[in-house]
């Protein structure tokens, strides 16, 4: 690796602890001696530990290394499959340049194939599908694309729609005007908005509508030209409320539906809309779909195991 020692140290984290952290998920033994790198261990992990140190070294840089970004970096090079097969170097690096989405608070890139396809498709596409676990970025990157489709003026304004389950979306009984009647329901979203913008350029465009916070029963009837919509926790509407939502959506605008159909609130009766709407439209021109699963958790390592113990008793107990 070249000479530059303040790079390195970023590479390498205060008292090598980023390179601690690839040796403790890869299970290999890394030593070093000034830019010299000596890594041992299974070959694929070698091999693996090495690319992903050739990317974190690369992008140190220009960019702060973080523990977060160490995990990403890993996820990004598919580590999962590193101990039952042997894979080849060049597998971990994707030679495709990532998408940009541009903000005026950074550039965020998707995180591994799915993310990028994910984006791909938002930005080619007018309905698009992200479903998965928490903490795969489905929402987080649909907010991204809608800021960057504001900015860019390819629309005039954001909406950003979640179905009110747990008040039965009769919010009347709640103070305030509606934005602050569903904000505990669009928390994530804010959340993102604000990171992205600012809280000030949010609050601004919010109150000139620009931005548009609407619980779904309060779409019906209308039609949303040159807009940016975004539907989140899908999993927790009706067939007939989704089917109304995807009818909303008028020439110029773009429509992203996330949901998880494993976090399904409604009452047992009830047929999530979300589950449904996927086979009803799956052959349908011009639609989306992108499908996340544990290995595209970009959260805290411990959330990722979380998803996939879920997901692994849910196969052994179907019926729980």
């Amino acid at each position: 690796m070249p000479n530059d020692n303040a790079r390195l140290a970023n590479f390498c984290g205060e008292r090598d602890s980023h390179l601690r952290q690839i040796e403790q998920r890869l299970q290999v033994e890394i030593a070093n001696r000034g830019h010299e790198f000596d890594v041992n261990g299974f070959e694929p992990a070698v091999k693996a530990a090495c690319a992903v140190m050739e990317n974190l070294f690369k992008t140190a840089a220009t960019e702060q290394i973080t523990p977060e970004l160490v995990h990403l970096a890993m996820q990004d090079a598919t580590i999962d499959q590193i101990l039952t097969e042997p894979v080849a170097v060049e597998e971990f690096v994707d030679p495709i340049e990532p998408i940009a989405i541009k903000t005026k608070r950074g550039t965020i890139r998707g995180r591994g194939k799915n993310q990028q396809d994910y984006l791909t498709k938002i930005l080619t596409h007018d309905i698009n599908f992200g479903v998965g676990p928490a903490g795969t970025g489905k929402t987080y990157l649909a907010v991204a694309c809608a800021v960057e489709a504001l900015q860019t003026e390819k629309v005039r304004r954001i909406i950003l729609v979640r179905p009110a389950v747990e008040a039965g979306e009769k919010l009347g009984f709640l103070p305030g005007n509606m934005a602050q009647k569903v904000d505990p329901y669009l928390r994530p979203l804010y959340d993102a908005l604000y990171e992205m913008l600012g809280f000030d350029r949010v609050e601004k465009l919010i109150e000139h509508n620009i931005i548009e916070i609407a619980p779904l029963a309060f779409m019906r009837g209308r039609t949303l030209n040159d807009a940016f919509i975004i539907l989140d926790e899908a999993q927790n509407t009706t067939t007939e409320q989704i089917k109304m939502f995807l009818t909303r959506v008028g020439f110029g605008s773009t429509a992203v539906v996330t949901g998880d159909v494993t976090q399904i609130d409604l009452p047992s009766a009830k047929l999530s809309g979300l589950t449904h709407v996927l086979e009803v439209l799956k052959e349908v021109d011009g639609i989306s779909f992108t499908f996340f699963g544990v290995r595209d958790v970009v959260r805290h390592p411990l959330v990722q195991r979380i998803v996939a113990a879920y997901e692994l008793y849910d196969k052994k107990h179907p019926s729980s």
